[in-house]
């Protein structure tokens, strides 16, 4: 079921991810939500389309989506959408943006799709099935010290937003290089080793869903501040097994 599943997702995805290309760097209406975050028409046509192209195949699944919300809610497959994660990438031009699809199976995150269109780069990971970036097997860096290790975050702000200053300065000093523009292409940078730390600080289920999958079939850690494994405490960050405990370390010293 999880093969026909990943099959499944990996072409919706796809027909998702090249839905936005429509609009990608064109001149379209964007529109704050009531969180003030940005919406645009391919948002929500994207997700639209998604959806009508999980139930038409599976009708009875749950979808829990960021723009049009949950259905069927007391399935036990949920499909988890995020039709364009990276929004104000997206609206600036800049092919750093996403189209996630997460598969949740009895509330554990068992397929995940990271899809980047405008970049034609597609990561699709299922739990005991391994990872591939554009159909080849892929993998995180072999990184074994912090202090040479490339960070990745999305928004420099969020972190004197949320108090979390002083933590962030302790990332940059303890590696050698940071760069923006994350969202779940950061994540994304990570699976293939391409970087070795990506933190959000914030994440909601939608952002999350597919990202413990390809991370952790790629070889790696996806877990929360405090180190659990899991989509739901609303941040996340993704790293190597050799860089986790270092990097654990640093976030137990301040989310005690």
């Amino acid at each position: 079921m999880i093969k026909e599943l990943l099959q499944a997702a990996t072409e919706i995805a796809t027909i998702g991810g090249n839905h936005t290309l429509k609009y990608f760097k064109k001149d379209i209406e964007v529109i704050s939500k009531s969180d003030d975050s940005p919406v645009t028409v391919a948002d929500r046509e994207t997700e639209q389309i998604i959806r009508e192209e999980i139930l038409k195949r599976y009708p009875d699944h749950g979808i829990i989506g960021e723009e049009f919300g949950r259905v069927n809610e007391d399935s036990r497959i949920q499909w988890v959408l995020d039709p364009i994660d990276g929004t104000k990438s997206f609206i600036h031009g800049i092919p750093f943006y996403t189209t996630l699809i997460g598969i949740l199976i009895d509330q554990e995150p068992k397929v995940g799709i990271i899809n980047a269109p405008a970049l034609d780069e597609l990561c699709a990971a299922a739990i005991g099935h391994g990872v591939t970036l554009n159909g080849k097997p892929c993998n995180v860096r072999n990184m074994e010290k912090l202090k040479e290790a490339t960070l990745l975050v999305t928004e420099i702000d969020r972190f004197r937003q949320m108090g979390q200053q002083e933590l962030f300065q302790e990332l940059l000093d303890r590696t050698k290089i940071h760069r923006t523009w994350g969202d779940a292409y950061g994540h994304m940078m990570v699976a293939t080793g391409r970087a070795d730390l990506m933190y959000d600080p914030e994440l909601n289920i939608w952002d999350a869903a597919a990202l413990l999958p390809v991370i952790e079939e790629a070889g790696g850690v996806f877990c929360d501040i405090h180190g659990q494994k899991t989509i739901h405490s609303g941040n996340g960050y993704s790293t190597s097994k050799d860089l986790h405990t270092e990097v654990k370390k640093i976030f137990q010293t301040y989310f005690k």
